[in-house]
């Protein structure tokens, strides 16, 4: 499963919203050194090194097509390829930035205690994940994939972990002075309805498009439109509204 940077940036200001608030969030604090985990194209290493401009900032992903895009973005920053999942630093971080990314991970119950570990004292772990797998545009991806002539292509796919806020809160004041958990549904305005489906082919509609030929793809994508047009009435002029929870987390060690 590959990430495309030219499909993920197709809705760079709509995607960049939700860590601009986030890294908002972070306690005013001295901050020295800084990582991105999960950095895509770099948009959101970008708000990272803005909001601290003296910090040594690393953006680190798993896709050589995003790190190509964020290196283009940023040459004077450091970009590293990494399997976050595994990821063990030499050393330790002020800031540790995770937008958008660790929903692909599993075993929240050991990763976000480990991501805390890697944190100077006082330092601030801080968390974005969507959180809309119980919205119509994830609902619907499973059922195409469930009724379709490719269904026994997706049948072992399933997603990692998503956990509610409480769960959240209450495994990291475990291991942190402070944590701030909320969850935010934006109002994304979006042309029409086959924008609705580009927007969710660069994200969530990956796992299931992967192991398809591309015949079956385009059979796919057609039958998720016509889904998504009876899900999402447009408004009066074409434009289509769509609703996207997302959950924060700021967590100080």
């Amino acid at each position: 499963m590959t990430w495309s940077a030219k499909q993920y940036t197709m809705f760079e200001q709509q995607r960049t919203r939700p860590v601009r608030d986030l890294v908002a969030a972070i306690p005013n604090m001295v901050v020295r050194t800084a990582v991105d985990l999960g950095c895509g194209p770099g948009n959101s290493t970008q708000v990272l090194a803005e909001r601290f401009p003296l910090a040594q900032v690393t953006g680190m992903d798993s896709s050589d097509d995003m790190l190509d895009d964020a290196r283009k973005r940023l040459p004077a920053l450091n970009f590293e390829l990494a399997d976050i999942g595994a990821w063990s630093p030499s050393q330790t971080f002020d800031v540790i930035l995770a937008n958008a990314s660790l929903q692909w991970l599993p075993n929240h119950a050991t990763l976000y205690p480990h991501l805390v570990d890697q944190l100077s004292p006082g330092g601030t772990l801080a968390v974005q994940t969507p959180d809309n797998l119980n919205e119509p545009a994830h609902r619907l991806a499973r059922e195409v994939a469930a009724d379709g002539p490719w269904a026994a292509k997706n049948g072992a796919f399933q997603h990692n972990e998503r956990h509610s806020a409480s769960y959240y809160y209450e495994l990291l004041s475990k291991h942190c002075s402070t944590v701030d958990v909320w969850r935010t549904t934006y109002q994304h305005p979006l042309a029409d309805h086959a924008a609705v489906v580009e927007w969710f082919k660069g994200s969530g509609l990956r796992p299931f498009l992967a192991p398809l030929t591309d015949s079956e793809k385009a059979a796919f994508l057609q039958e998720y439109q016509a889904r998504i047009t009876q899900a999402y009435p447009a408004l009066d002029d074409g434009t289509v509204l769509l609703p996207f929870p997302r959950l924060f987390i700021i967590a100080t060690r």
